[in-house]
């Protein structure tokens, strides 16, 4: 693929089973990889690493982030109490992303955040999360349960750089009891017909973009377009 650029996704470190084995993994699902390869980029999946300076070191040889959906952010990180409905949080994992992302603001590096993500970078910057929404909008389609997605349309704010990729609007599937309530430094930039911020993006000239939903279960070619000539760009400018 010549000079496609590497873009490093985080993975989820889970009990699996697979052929004759049932261990600890660490894995992602496919799409993730498939998006990013469509997009004309090269996919490298980032497990949890605890070795000081290891985050430095990967954001050094990428040229694009993504954090990756998956389970409920620690609450303590934000400074609350756990909702009866917020469990599973992987304090390895939340340690891990936000040593990448101190990482990539250091470097500048482009980041795109997808579901947990999104509500990671949130409180990477400061922010807070809203531990259960369906107790705030009074349903449960961000999350029907189990291995489904909900389907929602959601509207885009006018001249951001997320309308440009996708639209003004568009039908989405998302999996999430959690949304974001605060996010500092970053500007709501799509929300769904209940109010619940579905993306958000900070300004200036460096990509920043963080959805609610998953792109990869529809390979929404837009987004990661988006993140992939950002990527090219970072990695030809000598962001590298």
């Amino acid at each position: 693929m010549g000079g496609a650029p590497v873009v490093g996704l985080t993975t989820y470190r889970e009990v699996a089973a697979w052929g004759v084995w049932n261990a600890r993994a660490d894995l992602l699902p496919t799409e993730y990889a498939a998006s990013v390869e469509a997009a004309g980029g090269v996919p490298l999946l980032l497990p949890p690493v605890a070795s000081p300076g290891a985050a430095a070191r990967v954001v050094s040889r990428i040229d694009a982030l993504v954090v990756s959906g998956g389970a409920d952010v620690d609450p303590d990180r934000y400074g609350a109490r756990p909702h009866a409905r917020t469990a599973g949080w992987r304090p390895d994992r939340d340690s891990w992303e936000l040593a990448l992302l101190d990482a990539a603001d250091e470097a500048g590096l482009p980041v795109l955040g997808i579901c947990r993500g999104m509500q990671l970078m949130a409180v990477h910057a400061g922010g807070s999360l809203d531990q259960h929404t369906p107790d705030l909008v009074g349903h449960e389609t961000h999350s029907p349960g189990g291995d489904a997605y909900g389907s929602i349309d959601v509207a885009t704010e006018t001249g951001s750089r997320l309308a440009a990729l996708v639209g003004a609007s568009v039908e989405v599937s998302c999996h999430h009891h959690q949304s974001v309530a605060s996010h500092p430094g970053f500007t709501a930039v799509a929300r769904a017909a209940d109010g619940t911020v579905e993306a958000m993006e900070a300004a200036g000239d460096r990509w920043r973009l963080a959805v609610q939903w998953h792109p990869e279960t529809r390979v929404e070619i837009g987004l990661m377009a988006g993140l992939v000539a950002a990527a090219r760009e970072h990695a030809a400018t000598g962001g590298r």
